[in-house]
């Protein structure tokens, strides 16, 4: 065996991405820009698509989607879409308010009564709010609910007693006050529309919008047929010298969950994973999609809710949940906050004032903006990419500029 084959045969059996090795070849009108990113360790590979709201215009495809089995990575890879699920609930949400069936300017205790009388301990100790907790300061962020990780809440993967808990527990603050990220709050929007729509949240997402939409790639519970496209999460060894899957042990860390296919096992962790026994259709993070799937989705936004001449939502809803809220203070990144989507004030991240999308924790990010009339949506699986400096920036504004740049309204 020469050198380079034992070069080759050790890359592969340690499974991590080594600067001596070859990427495989990456297409699409963007690799260019994306590639620099595989090379120097940032991500292990990522699908980038751009659409307008005819079609989609480019989709590229760099890097691994394994780097234990060096499987090169498909256009049509699976991801976890993480917090670009809470687009969904917003979505949701103002359907029912179109159909008069909540009001987001009305207390949340009126659709569940479980939060009638709800505390808010502070400074001041333990006293009523100036105003009860209303529906779309959950969407935006600044209700005060406890988050699904504070003590005492226990998660059961069942919306309706988790929401309870959340309900149990004192408001941090003042409603309307204060933006902290927060899942609980989307996860209790998520169980208003069960209540409001008498359908449990993941049926309402696929007759509603998933099935309209033809998006069949898209579910919180992958199967095997999918699974086997999904595109596995990296982060840094030890030494942060190169990048490695983070494979759970699917015999002794999940025993009782054999009816989960083996890659969602493997490489899935927390309510992504743990969803599969209840059914659990997760709110705030439990989409899974492939580029062109979302691409669907995201067309419609980008015309106005649109499709096929009939609207996902009205004018009005969809003007209103794209538009920053008044009541999102405190805010210190440039985006505002809409109803469950951010909102761009300025042109630095690369796409024009009055765009809208959302980031997922492992990397993805859809972004919608209607002044190029683009979609762009960039895709990628790593574990710790946003603790390594302005990495993550710099790919997003590269991949946006070069989009814009290419695609977007010529300039007059």
């Amino acid at each position: 065996m020469n050198r380079l084959c034992l070069l080759l045969f050790s890359i592969t059996a340690l499974g991590v991405l080594r600067a001596e090795e070859i990427s495989p070849p990456a297409h699409g009108a963007f690799a260019a820009k994306l590639q620099p990113f595989v090379d120097e360790h940032y991500i292990s590979g990522a699908v980038a698509l751009v659409a307008n709201q005819e079609r989609v215009l480019d989709v590229t495809a760099v890097g691994y989607s394994s780097l234990s089995t060096k499987t090169p990575l498909r256009e049509d890879a699976v991801f976890w879409l993480a917090s670009i699920s809470k687009t969904f609930v917003a979505t949701a949400m103002m359907m029912l308010v179109d159909e008069g069936k909540v009001n987001v300017d009305d207390p949340v205790e009126k659709y569940l009564p479980a939060f009638k009388g709800q505390l808010v301990t502070d400074k001041k100790g333990n006293h009523s709010p100036q105003h009860p907790m209303l529906v779309k300061e959950l969407l935006t962020h600044t209700s005060g609910i406890i988050g699904p990780n504070d003590s005492p809440i226990k998660k059961n993967l069942d919306l309706a007693d988790d929401i309870r808990q959340y309900a149990a527990a004192p408001l941090k603050w003042e409603p309307g006050t204060k933006f902290e990220y927060n899942n609980a709050g989307i996860n209790t929007a998520g169980r208003i529309i069960e209540v409001a729509s008498g359908m449990s949240y993941g049926e309402f997402i696929k007759q509603r919008l998933l099935e309209p939409l033809d998006m069949s790639d898209t579910t919180f519970w992958p199967d095997a047929k999918l699974a086997a496209r999904l595109a596995q999460t990296s982060q840094w060894d030890k030494e942060k010298s190169v990048l490695e899957d983070i494979p759970n042990d699917p015999d002794k860390v999940w025993l009782n969950q054999k009816q989960v296919p083996l890659p969602v096992r493997v490489y899935m962790g927390g309510e992504a994973l743990r969803a599969y026994p209840n059914h659990y259709a997760w709110p705030a993070g439990g989409l899974f999609s492939t580029a062109g799937d979302l691409a669907k989705y995201a067309r419609v936004m980008l015309n106005g809710s649109v499709i096929n001449g009939k609207r996902l939502v009205s004018e009005a809803s969809f003007k209103r949940m794209t538009t920053p809220e008044p009541c999102t203070t405190g805010i210190k990144a440039a985006p505002g906050i809409g109803l469950g989507w951010f909102v761009t004030r300025n042109e630095l991240d690369g796409v024009g004032t009055g765009s809208f999308g959302h980031h997922g924790a492992r990397g993805p990010v859809l972004w919608i903006d209607p002044v190029d009339k683009l979609v762009v949506i960039l895709l990628f699986e790593s574990m710790d990419v946003q603790t390594r400096g302005d990495a993550k920036s710099r790919l997003e504004k590269a991949f946006f500029r070069a989009a814009v740049e290419k695609y977007g309204k010529p300039a007059k």
